[in-house]
């Protein structure tokens, strides 16, 4: 069995979250693999999975900023919202101009109230929502705040003798943020309906694609970020002193000041990962502990 830490996939298209994750069972030999941020079988890119104890840190990377890139198609609404979906409406895009794609694209960007898409993993009474749609059920999911930190127009490209427009963009954002979501608001705001052609995700937090390996590659080589190396690149790092270290072995708070708010990585003198800590008031305590 490989040491606890973190293996960067570059998943392929057509694969589930979970085939990814079945997969990197067998190669690592152990069961107790997980996933941070599930990605359609429609996209590809950066999946980030833990192994052993690093499982522990997802839940946390989670909450990391992502980054994409994606193509939406103007001219049709789907009820996936994304190229897997049957098509519900068409609309023509004669009229659609590119400053007005630009322009529409550009209110998105910032601290906004997003809707979910309905056939997202978000549970409505206790059971996922895309298992309701799927069961033939309306579903109406409530507004969420999310934050485009930055959304790149690169193409609108009007194809000749074709119904549709395309746009390729790309997008650097919250935790939570869905880009079909994107894909389906602009073509309501256009009028021609709207959604994804194609999606790749091209970072999580810290980790992209630089650092991503397709399953064939991890087939060879099984590369794994140890678990030390990946808090020190997901969270800001504090070095403590031996008298710290031991505390935090046993969960106790710490008489200490963190530099900045949210989970913290604190490490023993010789460089072990031992746990998150973030500030509550005038000390630091405990979020996740990773060491007895």
């Amino acid at each position: 069995m490989v040491a606890p830490g973190l293996v960067v996939v570059d998943k392929s298209p057509g694969m589930t979250s979970h085939d990814v994750v079945s997969r990197v069972r067998r190669l690592a030999g152990t069961r107790k693999v997980g996933h941070a941020g599930t990605l359609d079988p429609m996209a590809t890119g950066v999946l980030v999975l833990g192994v052993d104890r690093a499982t522990r840190l997802l839940g946390h990377l989670m909450l990391t900023e992502k980054a994409y890139d994606a193509t939406i198609r103007l001219g049709a609404a789907t009820t996936t919202d994304d190229a897997e979906g049957e098509v519900v409406s068409t609309h023509p895009t004669d009229g659609v101009r590119e400053d007005a794609v630009r322009a529409e694209l550009a209110r998105f960007v910032g601290d906004i109230e997003q809707v979910p898409t309905a056939v997202s993993a978000i549970k409505v009474d206790g059971q996922r929502a895309y298992a309701r749609v799927r069961a033939g059920e309306q579903v109406e999911l409530k507004a969420r705040p999310v934050t485009i930190h930055e959304l790149v127009v690169h193409e609108v490209s009007f194809p000749p003798d074709q119904p549709f427009v395309d746009v390729r963009i790309s997008v650097r954002c919250s935790s939570g943020t869905y880009i079909r979501a994107i894909a389906r608001d602009l073509g309501l705001a256009l009028g021609t309906g709207g959604h994804l052609t194609a999606l790749r995700r091209t970072a999580v937090g810290s980790f992209d694609l630089s650092v991503a390996h397709t399953l064939d590659e991890l087939s060879e080589e099984l590369a794994v970020v140890p678990i030390a190396d990946a808090a020190r690149a997901s969270f800001p790092a504090v070095d403590l002193g031996a008298e710290l270290a031991a505390d935090v072995r046993f969960g106790r708070a710490l008489d200490l000041r963190l530099p900045a708010a949210g989970p913290h990585a604190v490490f023993a003198p010789d460089g072990e990962f031992l746990a998150l800590y973030e500030q509550r008031g005038e000390q630091a305590r405990s979020v996740a502990v990773f060491v007895g």
